[in-house]
C-alpha cells in the first residue's frame, strides 16, 4: 500500500496500522531531508495549506508552518484572536472564506472535540486535526510513537505509561489509540480524579502509585496539568499533586531499570518532571520536536498526493 487509507487525519482512531507504517517510512524519508544542508523539497509547490488555529499553540503551530515550507507549499496563517469569529463569525462561514481563495488543505485546532470532523463534511478540503478540545491530537501521537521507535527499535511489545492529567488531555487519547494499534502495552496513572470513567473500556492498565507505574514501564510519557480546561479543584493543591505524581532525579534513580522519559510540551518544570529529568540522558523531549516536524510532512505529503490525484 502506497497511500493513506483516510482523504483527512482527523484522529488515530480513524487509522490502521498500514498507514502508521507509511507514515513512519516517509517521515524517515523527510528526517533526512531536514538534516541536510538544503533543508527544501519541491514537492508541494502547487498546494496552499491554511494554517487555522482557534485555540493558543506554539509548538504544533510553528511544527506544522516549517513542515509545510520544508515541502514548499504557500503558507497562509490564521489566528481568531485577531479574526472575525471576535465579531460571531461561524466556522463553516471563516472557512468558507479561507477556501474561497483555493486552499487546498486545512490544518485546524479547535478547542470544540469533533470540530474537525463537523468540517470534513461541509468542506471540499483535505483537513489535518492539530488537536480538537480533550479530544483528540494525532500528528502528536504519531511523533511521539515515532520517538519510541527511533530510540528502543519498535513500539511493539513496549510498555508505556502515561502520567498526569488523562481527563483533559487529547495527547494521552491519541497515544492509546496510536500505542495500541502498534502492538503496544498501555497503562495510565495519575490521581484518580484526573482518570476518566469511560478508561476501562480503552483496554489500558491503571496505576495510581507513580513508582510501580514507573517500574512496570519502558517508556513514561508525562503530561502537565492542564489547569485552564478545570473548573473545579482536582487535587488539594500544586505541592502535593507534585509529591505524588513528579518526576525527579532521585525517583528515576531508585528504579529496578533504567526508563525513556517523553513529555508532549509545554513542560511545567518542578510539577511533573524536574529540570534534570528533562535535561537528563534518559529525556527523548527535544526528539520528539524535531521528528514532529518529519511525521507533519509526512502527514501532509501523503495526504496532498491524494488531492492531486
Amino acid at each position: 500500500m502506497s497511500e493513506l487509507s483516510v482523504n483527512h487525519l482527523l484522529g488515530i482512531k480513524y487509522l490502521n496500522k498500514q498507514d502508521i507504517e507509511l507514515i513512519f517510512k516517509t517521515a524517515d524519508h523527510f528526517k533526512e531531508v531536514i538534516n541536510r544542508p538544503i533543508k527544501k523539497v519541491p514537492s508541494l509547490r502547487d498546494i496552499t495549506i491554511a494554517n487555522l488555529f482557534f485555540e493558543n499553540s506554539t509548538r504544533t503551530k510553528l511544527s506544522f508552518e516549517l513542515a509545510e515550507k520544508r515541502l514548499s507549499a504557500d503558507v497562509i496563517n490564521f489566528s481568531s484572536a485577531q479574526s472575525s469569529v471576535k465579531k460571531g463569525e461561524t466556522l463553516i462561514d471563516t472557512v468558507n472564506n479561507i477556501l474561497s481563495m483555493k486552499v487546498d488543505m486545512v490544518v485546524m485546532r479547535h478547542p470544540n472535540p469533533g470540530a474537525g470532523v463537523f468540517l470534513s463534511k461541509h468542506i471540499n478540503a483535505s483537513i489535518i486535526n492539530a488537536g480538537d478540545g480533550a479530544h483528540e491530537h494525532p500528528t502528536q501521537a504519531l511523533l511521539d510513537s515515532y520517538s519510541i521507535r527511533e530510540k528502543l527499535g519498535e513500539v511493539k511489545g513496549k510498555k508505556v505509561v502515561i502520567v498526569g492529567d488523562i481527563l483533559h488531555s487529547r495527547v494521552a487519547l491519541s497515544n492509546i489509540f496510536a500505542l495500541q494499534l502498534q502492538g503496544a502495552q498501555v497503562m495510565v496513572c495519575g490521581p484518580k480524579t484526573l482518570i476518566p470513567k469511560y478508561i476501562d473500556k480503552l483496554g489500558v492498565k491503571v496505576e495510581t502509585n507513580l513508582r510501580k507505574a514507573l517500574n512496570w514501564c519502558d517508556v513514561a510519557n508525562m503530561l502537565r496539568v492542564q489547569n485552564e480546561r478545570m473548573d473545579i479543584s482536582y487535587f488539594p493543591s500544586t505541592r502535593e499533586y507534585t509529591q505524588q505524581y513528579g518526576v525527579n532525579r532521585e525517583l528515576l534513580d531508585g528504579l529496578d531499570k533504567a526508563i525513556t522519559i517523553m513529555h508532549p510540551g509545554p513542560i511545567n518544570r518542578g510539577v511533573e518532571i524536574t529540570s534534570d529529568v528533562a535535561d537528563s540522558k534518559q529525556s527523548i523531549i527535544l526528539d520528539q520536536v524535531q521528528n514532529g516536524v518529519a511525521v507533519r510532512m509526512a502527514v501532509i505529503y501523503l495526504l496532498a498526493s491524494k488531492i492531486k490525484q
